[in-house]
């Protein structure tokens, strides 16, 4: 292992990233263990030192001048000390240098397997730290493959160079959204595992994450932080509400997202396939703040109850399906926004339990 050696290792750092020192640490490893091998009984008194200066790597044995030899791999007489150290005496420690061509061919093959596989480890390694500072994050993918069985797609993903595979299960597509071979798309990376084979990412396109990354990559006040999300309620493929709120008094957190002409929410709105987006003021009044949450619905009063976890809410009669919605979604959606327990009433409703309990009142005192 000479100069051609070491300069091959350079040019593996300067290609991929990987460090001379970490594949020399894998290097000396492979020789440690193609020698044990080869010489049944070694003990861990093999050592391997590498001088990157000088371009060489020397390999050695290192034993402990005794009497009487019981362990010959790890003792040696004074005799035998002394053609390595002319004065060696008992109880000194002599380093015997292993020259490289005692290997056999099928030692050699053995250290050139454990140097390809510190390659690939380290070549994975890389790639989990690229990907494992994405988590929480928006990746842009390519479908290169559907399942027909299970319905899995499988996208390839780049990173800053680093490239790899993710499924995206049939349980975190947008129900009613058809992905093709070829489509970009992006997904949101929900976590990131080390596996065997290089990164397990998690991706989803229905985590409410990929809605706030998305607002965060369109609304500069987003994401310099002048505008802020509160909270995200999302019914993936039909509608989310998302509550914003302003730092500064002089900048208005809805028409920020909104955009010109609803330039940016219409971005986003395409993304996700047309997914209705509702843009709700966000406060610090409970009561306030349930009231917006049932937009695009009118709300008479909206008042916190003691527990102050719910909040009992008058619409117009006319107005009332609109508060629920389709199959209660959107009095659900502002339920999972603010936090709170809504109870919805009509006005009629109410105004008629105004009057009864006016009648019962006026019977009391008549009584």
């Amino acid at each position: 292992m000479d100069a051609k050696f070491f300069a091959a290792l350079e040019q593996l750092e300067k290609e991929k990233g990987i460090s001379v020192d970490y594949m020399l640490e894998r290097v000396g490893q492979a020789l440690i263990s193609s020698y044990k091998k080869m010489n049944a009984g070694m003990t861990d008194n093999v050592y391997v030192e590498a001088d990157r200066q000088k371009k060489k790597i020397r390999m050695y044995v290192r034993k402990t001048v005794v009497d009487d030899v019981y362990e010959p791999y790890e003792e040696m007489t004074v005799e035998e000390a002394r053609e390595y150290k002319p004065n060696a005496m008992l109880g000194d420690i002599i380093d015997i240098d292993i020259p490289p061509m005692s290997f056999s061919r099928i030692a050699a093959q053995s250290a050139k397997q454990v140097i390809i596989q510190g390659i690939r480890e380290a070549e994975h390694g890389m790639t989990i730290t690229e990907f494992e500072s994405k988590s929480h994050e928006i990746l842009n993918g390519v479908v290169s493959r559907i399942d027909p069985r299970s319905g899995n797609v499988i996208l390839e993903i780049v990173s800053h160079g680093e490239k790899t595979e993710a499924v995206l299960t049939s349980s975190e597509q947008v129900k009613g959204e058809t992905l093709t071979e070829g489509q970009r798309v992006k997904v949101y990376v929900m976590e990131v595992r080390r596996g065997n084979r290089g990164p397990q990412i998690m991706i989803s396109r229905t985590h409410p994450g990929l809605v706030k990354r998305l607002f965060e990559l369109e609304v500069p006040e987003i994401h310099d932080g002048v505008v802020e999300v509160k909270s995200i309620a999302r019914e993936a493929g039909n509608r989310t509400k998302i509550a914003v709120f302003s730092q500064d008094e002089n900048v208005d957190p809805i028409g920020a997202c909104v955009g010109t002409r609803g330039a940016r929410v219409g971005n986003i709105v395409d993304e996700l396939g047309g997914e209705k987006i509702d843009i709700i003021k966000w406060s610090d009044d409970m009561a306030k703040f349930v009231s917006a949450a049932l937009a695009p619905a009118d709300v008479i009063s909206a008042e916190m109850q003691p527990d102050g976890k719910s909040c009992h809410v008058v619409v117009p009669d006319d107005q009332l399906s609109l508060a629920i919605g389709r199959e209660g979604q959107n009095a659900r959606l502002a339920a999972k926004l603010t936090g709170c327990k809504i109870d919805i009433a009509p006005a009629s409703q109410v105004k008629a339990n105004e009057q009864e309990e006016q009648v019962e009142q006026t019977a009391e005192v008549e009584e």
